[in-house]
């Protein structure tokens, strides 16, 4: 079984930046609690305060799959429906 890594970039509102630290710190000890999840961490960009990411990794890809089905994460997203101004998702797979 191949191991997923996902990078997860979300751009969140000027406006909303606070709304969308808050919402997406509520993800991190819910997702961590997952089955699959081995390493779910949350950054923000040093120079760019509108710019967090999420570098995760996943037994598998359909554990990680649902993890995109549960109800936290639609919690996630309806709290912040609005608020973020750009999101990017990329799976990717360890090579070295």
């Amino acid at each position: 079984m191949t191991q997923l890594t996902i990078v997860a970039n979300i751009h969140a509102n000027p406006d909303q930046i606070d709304l969308v630290k808050a919402e997406l710190e509520k993800l991190v000890p819910l997702t961590r609690a997952e089955k699959g999840c081995i390493q779910y961490e949350l950054h923000r960009d040093n120079t760019d305060p509108v710019h967090f990411m999420f570098y995760e990794i996943w037994e598998s890809r359909e554990l990680w799959q649902t993890h995109m089905n549960a109800p936290h994460l639609a919690a996630y997203m309806q709290a912040t429906d609005g608020a973020v101004a750009e999101f990017t998702l990329n799976e990717m797979t360890r090579i070295a």
